[in-house]
């Protein structure tokens, strides 16, 4: 009975034994060992993309609010509010909360009855005076009337035409007509009730003038000028825009400059709206690019590629530069268009050692 438990035994370690050898073998022909005694990895797979020239941007990005553009040198503002100088019961509402009204539309009417009545008065009593100043000047001539008394007429007359003028201007006062053209927005009104002065009732909006402020962090602030492109939002379907505004000040509470890009009226933005830009702060063209994953870069060591040379793979030293669209700028000592170089088992790689191409 003790026979075959010690065989079976021996057979275990033997079989141990077969294995631990097959294993350090295929340990041993993965590793070689360099001159000087580094080890390198052989036969190892990689992907590899090529250097090429591309042009590159560099974006400061920025988070802000849709708004109406600010008045400008022979442009009308972006957005107006509406609100009556006097006081008086809303009688009509003539504009509708997202219809378009063109400049001068008449939009709110307040109570105009005793302003007529006012008016119809001072009227009356300008022609009466104005008919007895005519007979003065008929007289004067003739020596009918003096001359004292013709310029007392006169004066009555310019008197009376002040009273109706004045009178006018507070019938007009009750009628409030869009001062710029766009679309009627934030309607805060119902007929009959009473408003007080400056009471906003309305605001109007050109869409077709929109800007979007933003804050652009201090240290990122240099360079910006007006007049750079900007990209309007983060994604792949943003609008362009022109930066027009680029502030001086920085509020010293969250250490940002105020910045502010015009939106294209076919962008379909609304004034609120939160979103990011992009500002075009610098182009570099027909540079040397290579995928992002392709360069190493590690604190103390600087940054590197591997470069492909035949079946071996090496790293080779470079500047890194602008990053954009997946691609980042490198230059240095035998950095060239077409060199292929390791992408995504960069990182990984040592110094030097043997290498194939797999197909992405």
């Amino acid at each position: 009975m003790t026979v075959p438990v010690a065989r079976g035994r021996r057979s275990g370690i033997v079989l141990a034994v077969v294995v631990l050898v097959v294993v350090v073998l295929a340990l041993f022909r993965r590793r070689a060992a360099e001159p000087g005694g580094a080890e390198v990895v052989m036969d190892v797979a990689v992907h590899m993309s090529r250097i090429e020239r591309a042009t590159l941007s560099r974006y400061v990005t920025a988070y802000g609010r849709v708004e109406p553009a600010p008045p400008g040198p022979g442009a009308t503002p972006g957005a107006a509010l509406l609100s009556p100088l006097v006081g008086g019961v809303l009688a009509s509402i003539e504009g509708v909360e997202g219809s378009h009204v063109d400049p001068g539309a008449v939009l709110f009417r307040l109570d105009s009855r005793l302003a007529r009545v006012a008016v119809q008065r001072a009227r009356e009593e300008r022609d009466v005076v104005q008919r007895a100043f005519r007979r003065q000047e008929e007289l004067l001539p003739t020596q009918g009337t003096s001359q004292r008394a013709y310029d007392e007429a006169r004066g009555r007359l310019a008197q009376a035409e002040s009273n109706l003028a004045a009178a006018e201007t507070e019938l007009s006062y009750l009628r409030l007509t869009a001062p710029i053209g766009g679309t009627v927005v934030n309607l805060q009104a119902r007929v009959g009730q009473y408003v007080d002065p400056g009471t906003v009732l309305a605001e109007i909006v050109d869409l077709n003038r929109l800007v979007v402020s933003a804050d652009v962090p201090e240290r990122e602030a240099t360079g910006l000028e007006a007049g750079m492109p900007v990209l309007i939002g983060l994604d792949s379907s943003a609008a362009s825009g022109t930066l027009t505004i680029v502030g001086r000040d920085v509020d010293r509470q969250t250490g940002t400059y105020l910045v502010q890009a015009s939106v294209s009226s076919e962008a379909g933005l609304h004034p609120g709206q939160f979103l990011g830009i992009r500002i075009v702060a610098e182009v570099h063209r027909d540079i040397l690019a290579v995928p992002e994953r392709s360069v190493v870069t590690r604190a103390g060591e600087g940054s590197w590629i591997v470069v492909v040379d035949g079946d071996r793979a090496v790293r080779r030293g470079v500047t890194v530069g602008i990053h954009d669209r997946g691609l980042v700028e490198v230059s240095g000592d035998g950095v060239s268009e077409g060199t292929a170089v390791v992408t995504d088992e960069a990182y990984s790689l040592p110094e030097e050692t043997t290498i194939h191409i797999v197909e992405p």
